[in-house]
């Protein structure tokens, strides 16, 4: 996904967290990246740990479009198309941006294949 990263700030440890914004929204994260690429447009990767737990940090979505948008507490949700990859994984494509995950127990119903959804989750990017 293309963005334009914007500095922020520094947390105690001492991680930069930088506002991003692209054609589909703005978020704040954590910054993986070199320091000197803040200010500058990037296309980033994101890197989300949490799991993927269906009716947890992941539900239908109110919107049909994609979107990327910041949440109290410093969390990022997504909005796109839910893919079940079948060997316990799940991938949400968002703008034309794939972002993989693997699924909690219990996994979500097939049903929900290729359906919009919003997930809310701690995230960083490079």
């Amino acid at each position: 996904m293309l963005v334009q990263v914007e500095a922020v700030g520094q947390v105690a440890d001492g991680r930069a967290t930088v506002r991003v914004r692209s054609e589909v929204g703005a978020a704040a994260a954590f910054w993986c990246g070199d320091p000197t690429g803040v200010g500058r447009e990037h296309h980033v990767e994101w890197t989300v740990e949490e799991d993927v737990a269906w009716g947890g940090n992941t539900r239908p979505a109110t919107s049909f479009s994609p979107g990327v948008d910041g949440e109290e507490g410093g969390r990022i949700v997504f909005r796109g198309r839910l893919g079940l990859t079948g060997d316990g994984g799940a991938m949400l494509e968002v703008a034309g941006t794939h972002i993989l995950f693997d699924l909690a127990d219990p996994p979500p119903s097939t049903a929900v294949d290729g359906t919009w959804v919003s997930t809310s989750r701690a995230g960083r990017f490079r």
